[in-house]
């Protein structure tokens, strides 16, 4: 059996559908679990309970962390370190592997145009700080041989039927009402996004490749630089919609935060819009190079059929 530890978001449900190739039983676990494959065993509950954290993994060969939290400063530094530790304790207690599915924050905004496994760490966020937290703690249990884990990371992710990307909001769906879309950011600059099916494909594939542990990896993305002004064309061309857009600048977004929560949420990453942003996948597909990435243009027309 294999466990996921926070169902029912853009990744936990995809990757519920991949690992049934690998394990007849999956443990789907969140707060209100549902039923993705007919054998899915449910459990329902909270990973801020320690004690709850060490029955939901309990049993299982593999726990897949893919928990999202609500996207506010205050909740990630409050829930993250508490529900990492219980995590961490619980796979070590029972000795069980674990993957860790992470971000790109905690990486020097200096080094975008071309982000790695082995950028420097050098968060300048809050959110960004958090993650770099609760990543070094998973990091040095395992350089400390204490647990069998892997770190995986994602850039900002799309795909069908996903709510919490900030591309599908103001872009696919904006063009889809008939409105104008909104960039956030610099729309000249290029931003490499990771389609959600192939993270999720990708994270079941290292989570059951013994020699994959131990390490950091970067998840499968897109190596063609787009634009947002080509994003947004991408979406209008495959809608059958005016390409028009507006531009909501860094310093906007901040202001606009002032009044808005969202807003005042995002401006503490906006960096990552505001400069070309590449994501980098050699070793990755060095060491997977039959892995078909699905590409841009794909990906929106996946996105547009669902």
């Amino acid at each position: 059996m294999q466990t996921i530890l926070g169902t029912g978001g853009a990744i936990g449900t995809a990757l519920a559908k991949e690992l049934i190739q690998y394990d007849s039983v999956m443990r789907l676990v969140s707060r209100y679990p549902q039923k993705v494959n007919e054998t899915d065993e449910l459990m329902p509950g909270n990973l801020m309970d320690k004690e709850f954290t060490e029955r939901a993994v309990k049993g299982s060969s593999v726990a897949y962390l893919t928990v999202g939290l609500e996207y506010k400063s205050k909740v990630w530094k409050e829930q993250w370190p508490i529900i990492m530790k219980n995590v961490i304790d619980a796979c070590k207690k029972h000795k069980i592997k674990l993957v860790f599915f992470d971000n790109a924050y905690m990486y020097d905004p200096n080094y975008l145009e071309n982000l790695t496994e082995e950028t420097s760490v050098r968060p300048v966020s809050k959110k960004g700080k958090v993650r770099t937290e609760i990543a070094q703690n998973l990091l040095s249990e395992i350089q400390s041989g204490n647990i069998e884990a892997m770190i995986v990371r994602s850039s900002d992710f799309y795909g069908p039927n996903i709510k919490n990307s900030v591309m599908i909001e103001t872009v696919f769906l904006k063009l889809k009402e008939g409105k104008p879309a909104i960039w956030l950011g610099d729309p000249s600059t290029y931003h490499t996004m990771t389609y959600s099916s192939d993270a999720a494909k990708a994270t079941a594939l290292l989570g059951n490749t013994p020699d994959a542990y131990q390490q950091v990896w970067h998840l499968p993305t897109a190596r063609e630089k787009v634009t947002g002004k080509q994003w947004v064309e991408m979406f209008a061309k495959e809608l059958g919609k005016p390409s028009k857009f507006s531009t909501v600048s860094g310093k906007m977004v901040k202001i606009i935060g002032l009044f808005v929560s969202l807003f005042r949420e995002l401006s503490d990453v906006m960096y990552q819009n505001e400069n070309n942003y590449f994501f980098n996948c050699e070793k990755f597909m060095k060491r997977f190079p039959d892995f078909k990435i699905t590409s841009p243009e794909e990906g929106v027309r996946e996105v547009v059929k669902a």
